[in-house]
């Protein structure tokens, strides 16, 4: 068990009658980046506080290092940074006052390396965290949980209040802290995000585990609409036996079709035949969907516009 850095068996959690979460079954190996995805209330925030031991499950178990997270709790702690979805801090303090504080309590960090955290993410950390917005607090959180390089960074909602700049900045962070052999754990209600830097995602809803799954994997299931102009009129029969290629329709010189997986083929089709531009619709994982305020969201759709090579 020591091969997985989390690992849980049936952890479940019931608040009353209401569940929280159901039977987790669930393994993080060593230097992995796992996006944690669901909507608000599906069990994203109780996972991660069964796992540090904030509270205790109804039955299961988990393990973080090898170790219970339970009898264990304390020194698994040492060395996992945490963000928690809504950070609650000493207001009187000065974000340096704050960062020193965590930092005796783990026996000294490196600081040149908070510092330069604090900096790449804007931070003034002289101001007092009453002052702070609510963007500049959740950077407070992100430099305690990254600072001392633990073995385990276990991030909820990390991104919530910050800027597209800074969560570009973060999205770095992450990376860095994977290439050098760091396991990063991160909820997250934005799959788009998760994407970009997870190599798998596990999809929670209703307190129920959904999916699990490689990140290349997903990509390779997506669907894909796609709209293709030609400077003359558009050959239907080129392209409605390419394998993966749906819903084939002409008008005029404009073809648009469902590509599940690849497009290489339908785009080398496209540009040897006078293709002129192509441009993706929409992408759009179909898997899962989960319901908010009873409409029902995709996971992804996103736009873009390219130009044939």
């Amino acid at each position: 068990m020591t091969d997985s850095v989390i690992l849980t068996e049936d952890l479940t959690k019931f608040y009353g009658r209401h569940r929280g979460l159901v039977e987790l079954n669930l393994e993080v190996r060593p230097g992995e980046v796992v996006g944690y995805l669901g909507p608000n209330g599906a069990g994203k925030s109780t996972t991660i506080r069964l796992l540090l031991d904030f509270i205790r499950p109804t039955k299961g178990r988990a393990e973080i290092f090898g170790k219970n997270a339970r009898l264990d709790s304390l020194e698994i702690r040492r060395n996992v940074g945490y963000l928690p979805g809504e950070l609650s801090a000493y207001d009187g303090l000065t974000g340096w006052e704050l960062l020193t504080y965590f930092a005796n309590l783990r026996g000294g960090v490196d600081w040149s390396y908070a510092e330069g955290l604090a900096e790449r993410l804007g931070l003034d950390l002289t101001r007092k965290i009453r002052t702070l917005s609510k963007g500049n607090k959740q950077k407070v959180g992100l430099v305690q949980a990254f600072m001392a390089q633990p073995e385990l960074l276990i991030l909820d909602e990390p991104t919530g209040g910050l800027d597209p700049l800074v969560q570009q900045e973060f999205y770095r962070m992450v990376r860095e802290a994977e290439s050098q052999g760091q396991t990063v754990f991160l909820s997250s209600h934005v799959l788009a995000e998760v994407e970009r830097i997870a190599d798998r995602v596990c999809i929670i809803r209703e307190g129920l585990l959904v999916l699990d799954e490689e990140v290349a994997a997903l990509k390779a299931k997506a669907l894909r609409q796609l709209e293709i102009h030609f400077t003359e009129p558009a050959p239907i029969e080129a392209f409605r036996d390419i394998p993966g290629v749906r819903e084939v329709t002409v008008e005029g010189n404009d073809l648009k079709c469902s590509v599940v997986g690849s497009v290489d083929a339908l785009i080398k089709a496209a540009s040897s035949l006078r293709c002129s531009t192509y441009q993706a619709m929409s992408l759009t994982w179909r898997t899962f969907s989960w319901t908010t305020t009873e409409r029902a969201m995709t996971l992804l759709n996103s736009v873009l516009l390219k130009t044939p090579p």
